[in-house]
């Protein structure tokens, strides 16, 4: 299917782009801008941000939408937590977002090195803000405590499609799971802002977008974020439909009268999209 032009994404700063991808290098460290082949890598990392991926590059479940690397990973490296707030402050960012692969292996899912990451960049950079995207840790007991003991700024976790797709988009996740972290996060920790996203075009129903989008509202989700799936891999999961832009506005006014306090959707808006303007907004 013939991508339409508004979802292209519009080249920006090379040389900014570059000397991110320098540091990350020297740093040994993961983006999910790279590894996910995110449409909007040229804007954030010409502008001189990233969304940092911790836990290694290869996750161990096998999402059809995702092109991060799959199979056996890694032990987690003791110094990422210190190597990403080293990020954080060589860039000078005043937001940081940080995500992860999936890690079922681990007994926490990986929580721990959450909490650790959020300590070291509040350490290293007081003035600088956390949003956090995590997994849903395999319904770990106890892991879901640990990161918000860490006291991030945003907790985002993405429910990603509707329930009817989830055998085929998300196998190993479950709807009801991920619904019950979000509102989890909001009975543990009120004050810390919880988001989650969507991808459309994977064969939905406007009708179902409408049902997360409440089912979302309920669970206590003040942001919410909508955009246009892409096929990242020729093995991936097929677009089954572009949606144009005026349906995006659609999206949005849907999910504010949903109750979803603020809601970005676009073609090419994504989890962590401009994330520090969103939490501003």
């Amino acid at each position: 299917m013939r991508k339409p032009a508004w979802v292209l994404p519009t080249a920006r700063d090379p040389a900014g782009g570059h000397a991110v991808r320098r540091l990350m290098r020297e740093l040994g460290l993961a983006t999910v801008c790279e590894s996910a082949r995110c449409p909007n890598i040229s804007e954030c990392l010409g502008a001189g941000t990233a969304t940092f991926l911790i836990l290694g590059d290869r996750c161990t479940r096998r999402c059809g939408f995702c092109a991060v690397a799959t199979g056996a990973p890694a032990p987690a490296g003791p110094g990422e937590p210190a190597a990403v707030s080293a990020a954080v402050a060589r860039l000078g960012l005043d937001y940081a977002v940080v995500t992860s692969v999936t890690r079922d292996d681990l007994a926490d899912g990986g929580a721990a090195y959450f909490a650790a990451t959020i300590r070291a960049v509040r350490s290293a950079v007081p003035r600088a803000r956390v949003e956090v995207l995590v997994p849903d840790f395999a319904g770990a007991p106890g892991a879901l405590e640990t990161v918000l003991a860490a006291a991030p700024d945003v907790l985002a976790h993405n429910v990603e499609t509707v329930p009817r797709l989830y055998p085929r988009v998300r196998p190993g996740a479950d709807y009801g799971r991920s619904l019950a972290l979000l509102r989890r996060s909001r009975e543990i920790a009120v004050a810390v802002p919880t988001k989650s996203g969507l991808m459309v075009g994977l064969g939905e129903e406007p009708a179902e977008i409408v049902a997360v989008m409440r089912d979302l509202a309920d669970a206590g989700v003040e942001v919410l974020t909508v955009g246009q799936y892409l096929q990242p891999r020729a093995t991936s999961l097929p677009v089954e439909r572009y949606l144009a832009p005026t349906e995006f506005a659609a999206l949005a006014d849907a999910g504010r009268a949903a109750g979803i306090a603020r809601v970005a959707a676009a073609p090419l808006v994504r989890s962590s999209y401009r994330a520090r303007e969103l939490h501003r907004a």
